[in-house]
């Protein structure tokens, strides 16, 4: 591959790999296992000396040029496709961590990211202190002997608060941690962490990358030694496996992924602008607006302002629900990252599971609703809200 084609030309054509046959588009492996000329052979694979396949829980040639194209666009030396954005995240996580270990994360993460590190690692003995995502201070302070890993996601979900990538990553390296990623809400167009000093970067694929509402899918991305070394006995035995046909689709998706964020960038602009101005709102909330509380930060960190805009209604759960059931254009619905408009109240949702003093430490309110913007026209994303916003 040309060393010196952009990113929108490697997405349509980085890890593709042509069976005999010389197909256009990458060929479906819709297999479970693979055979080999002898029993030798068959022994040489399985013990690493013959390069090959040997069964797709492990490892699958639709799922390898996913891999390969995710590992092109971000940078990485090595990744590995997982079954959903979860089982990126929890095996990113438990690969390498024991009893004894201490992980620091920020406070604002995804609810099931919150059940992992709050519930599932103690489970475990894994020692766990959650922080304030944006307060340098409060990592440094965070940070013990038997530190082993810092997790953050940024921008986070919903409020869109950032964290400094940069700075946590050197923290970690201070420490001799490990800084994982979730770099979903930026996507790989618009932030690339791994340039700013993470160790690893993992996404839910079901969202921007197939981005159509089709499956579900996720990624690991980190270097070849740590991914050897950590990583893939785990993923090995305990088989949080990319379905290839999914694998598939998420190739497609990605294809078109630039078209796409572009579009829904412009449109969550444009959108944020215009509740920003209205009445019956009461805060907006986007990482491309001056008004940002770290514009600074996402200007130095992002190529681009997010996708996603989250606002509070004055008149709290009865204005969110209200304002919701009035949109005609935008559906209501948990996921984000696709091409039709979507909107969440978190409180009752995603983020339900939290105490209501969580729910204020974050900034969640009753009020608080998630947007995420499709490909629709402007014009009629905005005549929609509008009229709904009429209705509370």
């Amino acid at each position: 591959m040309n060393e010196n084609w952009k990113p929108a030309t490697r997405l349509v054509h980085a890890g593709q790999t042509r069976s005999e046959h010389g197909e256009t588009s990458e060929a479906l492996y819709l297999t479970q296992g693979f055979v080999y000329d002898s029993a030798e052979a068959a022994e040489a694979r399985f013990a690493g000396d013959e390069p090959g396949y040997i069964y797709s829980r492990y490892a699958n040639p639709t799922v390898s040029m996913f891999e390969e194209r995710m590992r092109d666009l971000e940078g990485a030396e090595a990744a590995f496709g997982t079954a959903s954005g979860m089982g990126a995240i929890s095996s990113a996580l438990l690969c390498d961590l024991k009893a004894g270990d201490h992980v620091v994360a920020a406070r604002a993460l995804f609810g099931s990211c919150r059940w992992v590190v709050e519930k599932l690692m103690p489970q475990f003995g894994i020692e766990t202190t959650l922080v304030d995502g944006a307060d340098m201070d409060a990592w440094k302070a965070a940070v013990r002997h038997n530190t082993k890993t810092l997790f953050l996601e940024s921008p986070t979900n919903p409020t869109l608060e950032l964290c400094d990538i940069a700075a946590v990553a050197a923290l970690a390296n201070e420490n001799r941690a490990r800084l994982v990623v979730d770099n979903v809400f930026a996507t790989p167009i618009q932030q690339k962490p791994l340039e700013l000093g993470a160790h690893t970067v993992v996404y839910s694929a079901t969202k921007h990358i197939d981005g159509q509402g089709r499956c579900l899918g996720g990624i690991v991305l980190s270097d070849e030694e740590w991914l050897n070394d950590h990583y893939y006995d785990y993923f090995r035995h305990t088989g949080p496996s990319l379905s290839p046909f999914n694998a598939w689709v998420l190739l497609k998706g990605l294809e078109t992924l630039p078209l796409r964020v572009a579009q829904q960038t412009a449109n969550a602009a444009k959108v944020a602008d215009h509740l920003a101005e209205h009445k019956a709102v009461s805060r907006v909330i986007y990482p491309g607006r001056d008004d940002h509380p770290q514009a600074e930060l996402a200007k130095r960190q992002m190529t681009g302002g997010s996708t996603l805009v989250a606002f509070e209604l004055a008149g709290g759960k009865a204005s969110a629900f209200a304002f919701e059931n009035a949109l005609q254009l935008v559906a209501i619905s948990n996921n984000l990252g696709d091409a039709k408009s979507l909107i969440t109240h978190p409180a009752t949702t995603t983020h339900k599971n939290l105490s209501d003093a969580d729910r204020d430490t974050l900034g969640i309110s009753p009020g608080m609703v998630r947007l995420s913007l499709g490909l629709e026209d402007a014009d009629d994303l905005l005549a929609d809200i509008e009229q709904a916003l009429a209705k509370v």
